[in-house]
Formats: C-alpha cells, structure tokens, sequence
C-alpha cells in the first residue's frame, strides 16, 4: 500500500519496485474512457478489476483534463466522485488518490476515504495548500504549462527539463513552507500538459534528474497523444505503447506510473524486477 488511512509519510523507498495506480475517470469526456464510468456501480466494478489486476492505487478523477477541457462546477465533480470513493472505501483494500484542484472537493474526498490528492495545479488553487496541511494527506504535485483549455496551442521552453524541474522545486519549497512535510509530496512533471511530442520525450529520456530530488515521482503517459504521434494508434490501441514507456520510466526509478492498463503494466514490472534482482 502507498498510504494508510492515516496518510503516514512516504519516501522512495516505498516504491520499489514502482507501485501501479488504475486511473478512474468518473467523468463524460476524458480523452480515453469518458462516460464509460458515470454510473457508481460501473466505477466501482472496474475498481474492482484494476485492485485484482494488481493496483496498488485508484486515482479517481470528476474533472477531464485532456486539451480542450472546460471547467467542471464544484457540485457536479463532488456528485460525480464522492459516491465511488465511499464504495471502494467501504469495499476494497487500495489506496485512493483523489484527481482534483479544488480544496473543497480535497477536504470531502479525504473525508469520504481518500488519502492522497493529485492535483494537475500543483496546489496553486486558493485554499488548496491550507486544505491539503490540515487534511495530513499526501500530495502530488504536478507541473502544466497553461491550463488545459489551452495548453497544447503553442507550448514552449528553451529547456523543458530545466524549466519544469524548476518548478516544481519551487512548488515543493512553497509547500514545505506552508506547514506540509516534504515526505509527504510526491512530483510528476506532467506529460501531456503544455508539452509538445519532442518535450515530451526529453521528459521522458531524463527523468532520472527528477528522481534525483529525492521526491518521489509519478509519472502518467498512459493513451498519451504522444503515444499516438509515435505509433498512429488511436488512444484504446496504444497499450503497448503506454507500457514501453512506463519500463523506461521505471528504469529511471520512479515511484508511481499511472495507468488505464494496469494488468499488463503490472506484468511487465514483475519481469522487470525479477531481471533487476537477479
């Protein structure tokens, strides 16, 4: 498990070999899955799945964040997310991670079961900071450029690596200074939000500078549009694909990959650790 319920710190160390998060989009538009899961019992069903798959996580997600998304009101995220947190709570032994930038929908989710935040804003929402040091949970803190209403118009760095490395150092730092532990955060530099393919790629080649913070480092490639200009597969076909990433990523020592496909994801680890153990 990534956390307890009483969201115990957490450090590098805890993911070896790298832990599995099934992503659950209660959502009508995410670019992979949306609507698929609406339904309570639908997300809870494939809840169940990715828990026998091997995930040691459940990222659930009310908010598409796929470019081009718009805004999701307050009370329809909570309405859409709270319902299923409560019945994976209630039922399964995972960890539940909560897709959100809003504290309100933070503070309810943790109260519904959920122990850690995965927040695409890196905590830059008024009140999320605050929200997320009283609350005690863990947090993952994500680099964009952009918003994703508009992120993928035009994004550009004269270094992504050194740029988004700065901030989320930066945001880190901020974090820390408000009241929240450092062996509480986790990082992720965020594919696929405000990157082009050849960003995206660099990302990917150096993660281990990432991993070399010390914060432990989610990464989330999964059905990516740069999986699709690599391959030409549209995003239910780009399994394989999404998977070759996640080992390269793993050879570089990240902590979590965040993935639809957890069952293979999950297999391909086991080999991967078996050959590193060796």
């Amino acid at each position: 498990m990534m956390v307890s319920p009483s969201g115990l710190a957490v450090s590098p160390r805890d993911f070896i070999p790298p832990k599995v998060m099934g992503v659950l989009n209660i959502t009508p538009d995410s670019f992979s899955d949306g609507g698929c899961f609406i339904a309570p019992e639908k997300a809870l069903k494939r809840a169940r799945e990715m828990v026998a798959e091997g995930a040691a996580i459940i990222d659930v997600g009310g908010e598409s964040s796929r470019p081009g998304a718009k805004p999701v009101a307050l009370e329809d995220e909570l309405e859409r997310v709270l319902p299923v947190i409560r019945a994976i709570a209630a039922e399964l032994p995972v960890s539940i991670s909560v897709d959100t930038s809003k504290p309100e929908v933070m503070r309810a989710a943790v109260a519904a079961g959920a122990t850690m935040i995965n927040d695409i804003r890196a905590l830059a929402a008024e009140g999320a900071v605050e929200a997320v040091r009283e609350l005690g949970a863990i947090v993952c803190l994500m680099h964009m450029q952009g918003v994703p209403k508009d992120m993928q118009q035009s994004p550009h760095y004269e270094d992504v690596v050194a740029e988004v490395g700065a901030f989320l150092e930066q945001r880190v730092a901020a974090c820390v200074e408000a009241g929240i532990p450092r062996q509480k955060i986790l990082i992720d530099p965020g594919f696929g939000f405000g990157k082009s393919l050849a960003h995206n790629l660099k990302l990917l080649a150096n993660l281990g500078q990432f991993v070399a913070t010390g914060v432990p480092v989610l990464v989330g490639i999964s059905r990516k549009s740069m999986l699709g200009a690599l391959t030409g597969r549209d995003a239910a076909e780009r399994d394989a694909a999404g998977i070759a990433a996640a080992m390269i990523a793993a050879e570089q020592g990240v902590s979590i990959i965040r993935t639809h496909d957890v069952a293979p994801t999950v297999d391909a680890l086991k080999v991967q650790t078996a050959v590193r153990r060796t």
